[in-house]
């Protein structure tokens, strides 16, 4: 130690030599930056202890021996010399040929394995362990001495290792620490014709390696089956290939049958047809015979457990004596597993699938079945699915399984296909780089800064297709971003995790995250039992009870949990029973016993690595089991594996275009949620999805992030939100996650969304607005625009994209919301808060145009009270033209004087108007209308004609006075006027709503006439009275004809009335003068009527017999009824004879005295006139029940219109004092009908025709016209044409004709 502490630093360079690999580049850089000699002292005493190590590692190497036995012993000598002489030496041997175990040992003998590691990498775990044992027993030691193994969480290496069996995965997960292998001499590559993943990926980064190691040795064992791959891969500068030596096996010749599934048939014309025969009945077939070859067990491959399981039905109905169907498949339970290897007596035909063509050797066969399918794991990279296709398998695995029955004795194979068909398959399977996920392996480069994957230096480069899905894949993990270094990506913080974590990247993200969320324990138990073989078996014989044990650990929502579940209840019994119970209770509960175990450890060996990380232990977060963070952190590793279901189907529509149903093993099979996220997809019959979740669609939104791909549809403003929104849908790899959302605009689009908040918020106001500004533009655009409604013009405000332009001009790009706008206007409006006024000179384009008050007034003055009126531009509205608003209180009062006129700026085109409504002759002698009516207009404003005149008679006078010649102010037709120039009066409420609207001033008048009625009696309650007996000066005293009163703030007339009640009267107030005036008539005629009375005996008194018979069989009441009539109609009319109803008291006493008297023989004097004609009535009513037709009905019609009820009161004695007339002239048209009836038929169409000209007269009017004088004389006019046609004779009072009827018609208003 004191010489090694005097070393200078040249000796310590040369010390270097014998210090560990791994330790020269350490001791260099401290020799390096050395100066002092306790420095220099330091490392001379480091430097002799990692001698030692070197030293410790070299004695502990026992003496080495070979068994005489192996092949590969036979050639020791030219294979040390090969590795001695060569960097890279290609072992190619058979499986038996000794070279796992004794390359090794002949590395040590070389020397190496002293300054670093002999590294040895096997494909499986379990062959790790196994090959480790079996050297360290060979060598005499125990693992852990000079041989040791590391696998997947167990490591068993220690200073003294000098061999270390491990995986091609540790190796990989090694680089990251160490990324030249300097803790390696020697590394040997095993196995390595499997070319899995890990194992191409090994090859491509020694390649690379190598240059840059001179002292590294590389050996390469494969199988015979083309070594010259790798000997090229490895070829030096010149090209020349690496060395390949072959070590033969153990084996034995196999005799080739080829035994294709067609069998010949005979045609009935003579010829030969091949037809194809089912593959189980060609085994079954092949089976007998080998079996009569001789003995021993026949290996039968298939491509899957459906086939094994129909195969062994076939088999067992051949009841053949001593034979023993056994299956061989991975997902059997070990039990079962091991079935295969136990001893057995008889014979033993093994159904297998591919597993035992490499991985599991089968003693004792003699005998192969080869049905030449497989099902060979393969990569889309489309639809990102694991598929299982069945395939053919290649010439090297077909040998491969036919070689499985030379190894004890000479062998039969059978084919079940064709020679030719063997020779055209291809040489080699894929090698899996071509055929899987790339993105484990893009992962490590990436972590390992291995630049472009493109530039790798793989034996086979994968498809670029591969590589970029398996880039695609690390970017959906969020593993990587878009920032590239060399070429390559860059590892994100989350990569950085994924890349240190030992499993594959999807359960490496799901831990991350689950990390993150705080439940990091219960992810960990998931992804290590989706790491594993599942650790429920079932048996095929017990599969019913087995899913019966396992039931209970089913969640109706999730696979995942139904994993956890199981979890809970293995730890439970684990702690609760010995070892011994615990298996038995597994074995006894169809779990697998071995596998919970390696569930256990991994579980544990993951924590390991999670501690190393510094992520927080279950028992550093609070609550309990979160369900949906659970499933939230898995998800980020499946977003692949996501589906939405199909309607009411079970099929899911999956990710790029997959569709899927759930695996029939999973509890949601049978009722599967809206969306669900898989374990796995794997496409076997059809495509399966294996351990699913139900999921909600905002996990995966939260999860995929920039993944999602968004689209935008019907842009929408939103009233409440001040700002524009979109219609968004959302997928992810092409499922639809969110059908329809509405989303804010301006993160989509900026500039449609600012356009669209100017457009709805600044210039229609639809928005929550609190700007004053916003008040003092529409005031302006209001006026403006308001000069188009009165003048009848568009175009004359500027349009909106104008107005558009003036707030685009002026706000920033940024502001696209209320909320971006409030911001920025309060900083705005500091500085000018005129800035977004409008200029009003600016808004209008009025070209002239006169619209002030006086073309076209606000207001329109009536007595004392100035009525709205209001202006629309809106052809067909209700409202188009002038609109005067009126209260409904002041309905009643309203007259239509002077609103024919309209309004000055109108009148011009109402003149016009009103020409072309003249009649054609007229029309003639005033064209062109508009120079008329421009002339006229001025005639009429020099005139002092004013507009409480009708308009027509003021048109009319002025077209005369211009050479209008014959125009009267009835020959012009209003009604004929377009609706916009003839004025719509509308009743407004007190808030000023429009309750009601008309053209028709009267037919308004009456819809609201209960309002009026209610808001004036309530206005003029006080000038009313309650009932009284009788009207005296102390009961109700003289009603005045109005009273004033305020409604609404507008000063309104009443006018009181009396109103007769049951047993009296009182004083009611009316909306009218009209309706006054009625009350007070029909008032008085009661009072008169309770007054004056008369005595019906003494009226008939003294009539002939035949008149009093006739008096007495009057329809209405009889003598009685006929008096009474005659007095309420005498009363009446002598009431209005002496001035009509009266106001006082004192007056109606008076009216009462003077007409008393003279009632009785007025009422005499009815009776008397109308008792011949009644008995004239009563024969010819009788005469007319014998006879039928048209012409009798009407005369029925004549009689009931000359006696109706009350006819005297209603009729009046001036009418039916011709009575006589009308019944005589009905007894002539009788007996002329007899004569010539088709005569009377002409007649009676004159009269069919009057009555139809007049029936469509009334329809044109306003209702309620039947009851004015002018048409119930008119009816009186239609008796008297009837006389002047059926019985001319008789002559009439006054000429008439049909003409005259019709023009009396006409004139009715």
């Amino acid at each position: 130690m004191n010489e090694s502490a005097h070393q200078s630093k040249p000796q310590l360079y040369e010390a270097l030599d014998g210090v560990p690999l791994a330790d020269v580049r350490r001791f260099r850089r401290r020799l390096k930056n050395a100066s002092s000699s306790e420095a220099l002292a330091a490392i001379a005493a480091d430097v002799e202890a990692a001698r030692d190590v070197v030293a410790k590692r070299d004695a502990l190497i026992p003496a080495i021996e070979y068994p005489e036995n192996l092949p590969v012993s036979a050639r020791r000598d030219d294979i040390m010399e090969l590795i001695r002489d060569n960097q890279v030496v290609i072992i190619a041997g058979e499986t038996g040929s000794g070279k796992t175990t004794q390359i090794p040992k002949m590395l040590l003998e070389l020397g190496r394995g002293r300054r670093g590691v002999i590294g040895h990498t096997q494909p499986r775990r379990l062959a790790a362990r196994t090959v480790a044992e079996r050297i360290a027993d060979e060598l005499g030691q125990d693992i852990g001495e000079s041989v040791g193994y590391a696998i997947r969480f167990d490591d068993r290496v220690s200073d003294s290792t000098a061999v270390k069996l491990m995986t091609d995965g540790i190796l990989l997960a090694e680089m990251q620490r160490d990324r030249f292998l300097n803790a390696y001499d020697t590394i040997i590559i095993d196995e390595a014709h499997e070319r899995s993943l890990n194992i191409d990926f090994l090859l491509g980064y020694l390649k690379r390696l190598l240059p840059k190691r001179p002292d590294l040795k590389v050996i390469v064992t494969s199988a015979t089956i083309d070594p010259e791959a790798f000997a090229a891969h490895f070829a030096d500068a010149d090209g020349t290939p690496a060395p390949i030596i072959e070590v033969s096996g153990r084996t034995y010749p196999v005799e080739i049958r080829y035994r294709p599934l067609v069998e010949q048939v005979q045609a009935k014309d003579g010829s030969v047809k091949e037809i194809d025969t089912d593959m189980i009945d060609g085994v079954v077939d092949a089976c007998a015979e080998l079996m009569r070859e001789g003995d021993g067990d026949i290996l039968c491959f298939f491509a899957s457990e459906r086939d094994i399981r129909d195969c062994m039905e076939a088999i067992e109905k051949k009841r053949w004596r001593g034979v023993e169907v056994v299956p061989l498949f991975g997902r059997l339970s070990n039990a079962e597993q091991h079935r295969v290897f136990a001893p057995h007596s008889g014979r033993r035909i093994v159904l297998s699938t591919n597993i035992a063509e490499t991985s599991l050797t089968v003693p004792g066969i003699h005998y192969v079945v080869d049905t030449g399918l497989a099902r060979i794991s393969r990569y889309s990279t489309r639809t990102k699915v694991q598929r299982l296709p069945i395939e053919e398998v290649s010439q090297a695995s077909a040998n491969q399984r036919s070689g499985r029955s030379g190894r004890t004795a000479d062998g039969i194979a059978i084919r079940l296909y064709s020679e030719e068909n063997f020779e055209a398959r291809p040489a080699f399977t894929d090698p899996e780089i071509l055929r899987t996920n790339l993105a484990s392996v893009i992962l490590q480069m990436i972590s390992l800064r291995l630049g472009d994957v493109a530039e790798f230096p793989f034996i086979q480069p994968p498809d670029p297709k591969s590589v970029r899905d398996g880039l695609q894949i690390l970017h959906e993990l969020g593993a990587i971003g878009d920032k590239e270094r060399d070429g390559a990506p860059v590892l994100t913080g989350i990569g950085r995790d994924i890349a240190r974590i030992p499993v594959d990247p999807k359960m490496a993200r799901m831990l991350v995250e689950a990390n993150r969320l705080g439940v990091l324990d219960d992810v960990t138990v998931i992804v290590a039992n989706m790491t594993i073989q599942d650790v429920r078996e079932r048996p095929l014989e017990f599969q019913a009870q087995a899913d019966q044990a396992h039931a209970r650990f089913k969640d109706k929502e999730s696979d995942f949990l139904s994993a956890l579940k199981l979890w809970d209840y293995i730890g439970e019994s684990r702690d609760e029973l010995t070892g011994n119970a615990f298996r038995k209770r597994m074995k006894r509960e169809f779990l697998h016993y071995m596998r919970i175990r390696e569930w256990f450890d991994l579980v544990r060996q993951l924590r390991d690595v999670e501690r190393q990380l510094g992520w927080s232990r279950a028992e550093n977060v609070a609550g309990e089991r979160d369900a949906n963070a659970i499933h939230k952190s898995l998800l980020t590793g499946l977003l692949s594996n996501i589906g939405a279901r199909d309607g009411n189907s079970k099929e899911f529509q999956g990710a790029r275009g997959t569709r899927f149903v759930i695996f029939p093993g999973s509890s949601l099979s049978k009722k599967p949620p809206e969306f669900v996220m898989a374990a796995e997809l794997v496409e076997t019959s059809r495509l399966f999805a294996r351990d699913v979740a139900k999921i909600e669609p905002e996990w995966v939104e939260a999860a995929a992030g920039e993944l999602m791909k968004h689209s935008y549809s019907e842009p929408v403003w939103s009233r409440k939100r001040s700002a524009a929104m979109v219609h968004q849908k959302s997928m992810l790899y092409g499922v639809t996650i969110v059908r329809d959302r509405l989303v804010p605009y301006h993160r989509v689009d900026p500039a449609g969304a600012r356009a669209m908040f100017i457009r709805h918020a600044l210039l229609e106001g639809d928005w929550n607005r609190h700007h004053t500004f916003i008040d003092h533009n529409e005031a302006l655009l209001a006026e403006a625009a308001s000069v188009e409604e009165k003048v009848r013009r568009r175009g004359l405000v500027v349009d909106e994209d104008t107005l558009f332009e003036f707030y685009d001009s002026r706000l920033p790009a940024d502001v696209t919301t209320a909320r971006h706008f409030d911001s920025w206007w309060k900083k705005q409006r500091a500085k000018d808060k005129h800035y977004l006024d409008f200029d009003p000179s600016s808004l209008l384009d009025d070209d002239g145009v006169d619209a002030g008050a006086a073309a076209f007034p606000e207001v329109r003055r009536q007595g004392s009270i100035d009525y709205a009126l209001r202006y629309k531009f809106e052809p067909g509205d209700p409202f188009d033209g002038v609109t005067v608003e009126v209260p409904v209180p002041l309905l009643a009062n309203l007259r239509e004087d002077g609103f024919d006129w309209l309004v000055p700026g109108l009148r011009p085109e109402l003149a016009a108007e009103m020409i072309r409504t003249l009649p054609k002759a007229l029309r003639k002698t005033v064209v062109p209308a508009p120079d008329f009516a421009e002339r006229a207009l001025e005639v009429i404003a020099e005139s002092d004609t004013g507009e409480d005149a009708p308009f027509t008679d003021a048109l009319a006078d002025a077209l005369r006075s211009l050479g209008g010649r014959g125009i009267n102010g009835s020959d012009f037709n209003p009604d004929a006027l377009p609706a916009h120039l003839r004025v719509t009066y509308a009743a407004t409420d007190r808030r000023g709503k429009v309750v009601d609207h008309d053209k028709d001033l009267a037919a308004l008048k009456r819809r609201q006439a209960g309002k009026i009625r209610s808001s004036v009696s309530q206005a003029g309650r006080t000038s009313e009275s309650e009932a009284v007996q009788k009207w005296t000066a102390d009961t109700l005293g003289a009603v005045p004809e109005t009273v004033t009163t305020t409604i609404d703030g507008n000063d309104v007339d009443a006018y009181p009335a009396l109103e007769a009640t049951k047993d009296g009267v009182k004083v009611t107030v009316h909306p009218t003068k009209a309706a006054a005036e009625a009350s007070m008539v029909t008032a008085t005629l009661t009072l008169l009527l309770r007054e004056i009375s008369v005595n019906a005996v003494q009226m008939t008194k003294g009539l002939p017999l035949r008149h009093k018979v006739a008096v007495d069989r009057y329809p209405h009441g009889g003598a009685a009824g006929l008096v009474d009539d005659a007095r309420i109609a005498v009363i009446r009319d002598l009431m209005f004879a002496h001035g009509g109803p009266v106001r006082s008291p004192e007056e109606f006493e008076a009216l009462a005295a003077e007409i008393k008297p003279e009632v009785p023989g007025a009422v005499r004097r009815v009776v008397v006139t109308l008792a011949p004609a009644l008995a004239e009535y009563v024969n010819l009513a009788a005469e007319l029940e014998q006879w039928d037709g048209p012409a009798i009905d009407d005369m029925r019609g004549q009689l009931a219109f000359f006696l109706p009820k009350h006819a005297v009161t209603v009729h009046g004695i001036g009418h039916l004092q011709h009575l006589p007339r009308y019944i005589d002239a009905m007894r002539i048209r009788l007996e002329d009908m007899r004569l010539d009836p088709d005569r009377d038929a002409d007649r009676q169409s004159v009269v069919d025709s009057v009555k139809r000209y007049l029936a469509a007269k009334m329809q044109r009017l306003p209702a309620g016209r039947e009851k004015t004088k002018a048409y119930k004389d008119l009816l009186w006019q239609i008796e008297e044409l009837r006389v002047s046609l059926f019985a001319q004779r008789l002559g009439t009072p006054k000429p008439v004709s049909q003409r005259r009827i019709e023009k009396k018609i006409d004139a009715l208003a």
